[in-house]
């Protein structure tokens, strides 16, 4: 096995197995509620995008809704040898946001997409830690293009006070919410060439909606992180 970067196979091939082994104790631990759920197609490739405060937002999002998901998340997460074998099979797919291997982490992505299955994506690229909406990064619409998935936004509400950035565990019976919106709407960009410029307008697009979701107040900036680059 590649420690370093699993294949598209061994991403989420223990799915089930932790997602109903971790089953009571998320539920007994957080105090989550799911809105507009329905909204999510039952069947065809999918992508989620949400805004990102906390750790625990990808795994609330992946264990969301009845069908399996996948998350990109950063690969300093697979430093450690327990996270590096449990992550990836949970159904993370390693990005490295120094730029190396990043397109292949997307491919990735697009091949879960072009499976069938859903695929979670923080458009932002890092969490909040002043609890404003950041610019999003092109790499959503990258996937949107390059599968054809439509992108539903999601809004993540109080897993910021769940458990702050530092925390080690969530606060007990914290109350989160996660809220599903309605497809974004592309078809201004159908057919249209891949460009910069157009990945732009659909990530701003994108961010439009989430803030609607989550009520977060949104700045025309990226999020500071010096070692994030630019899914593109």
């Amino acid at each position: 096995m590649n420690l370093e970067h699993p294949t598209t196979h061994q991403i989420g091939r223990h799915y089930w197995l932790t997602r109903r082994m971790s089953a009571p104790l998320r539920e007994a631990w957080l105090d989550t509620t799911i809105e507009n759920a329905e909204i999510v197609p039952d069947e065809g490739g999918v992508i989620f995008a949400a805004n990102h405060l906390s750790f625990i937002d990808s795994m609330l999002l992946m264990y969301s809704v009845r069908r399996k998901v996948s998350f990109l998340g950063k690969s300093e997460y697979l430093d450690h040898p327990v996270t590096r074998a449990v992550f990836p099979a949970s159904g993370m797919i390693p990005v490295d946001r120094t730029g190396r291997g990043v397109g292949r982490s997307l491919t990735q992505a697009v091949d879960k997409l072009n499976a069938g299955e859903i695929v979670g994506i923080f458009p932002e690229g890092t969490r909040s830690r002043d609890g404003l909406l950041h610019k999003g990064h092109p790499g959503v619409a990258h996937l949107a293009l390059r599968s054809g998935a439509p992108i539903v936004p999601v809004g993540i509400i109080g897993t910021d006070k769940a458990q702050p950035p530092g925390a080690r565990l969530p606060r007990h019976r914290s109350e989160v919410r996660l809220r599903f919106g309605p497809p974004v709407d592309l078809g201004a960009w159908a057919g249209a060439r891949p460009t910069g410029s157009v990945k732009r307008e659909i990530a701003d697009q994108v961010m439009r909606s989430i803030a609607d979701l989550s009520g977060q107040t949104y700045v025309d900036e990226f999020a500071p992180n010096p070692s994030l680059v630019a899914f593109s």
